[in-house]
């Protein structure tokens, strides 16, 4: 997911991506402590599109 994707979305839409993001992040994380996850490396590329989701919406409140 890129920044620019981001930018053109609007606060709701945002809002919700976020959600989403952050309840898939819990359920990588539940499935690296139960030995269920075969790439470890999903759980960084979810955590930068949180942050990336994050500075879309701080950009958006100014």
């Amino acid at each position: 997911m890129k920044f620019t994707e981001l930018k053109e979305k609007g606060m709701e839409e945002l809002h919700a991506l976020l959600k989403e993001k952050k309840s898939a992040l819990f359920e990588l994380k539940l499935k690296l402590k139960t030995m269920q996850l075969t790439n470890p490396s999903e759980i960084q590329s979810v955590r930068k599109d949180i942050a990336r989701i994050n500075t879309a919406i701080n950009a958006k409140k100014d």
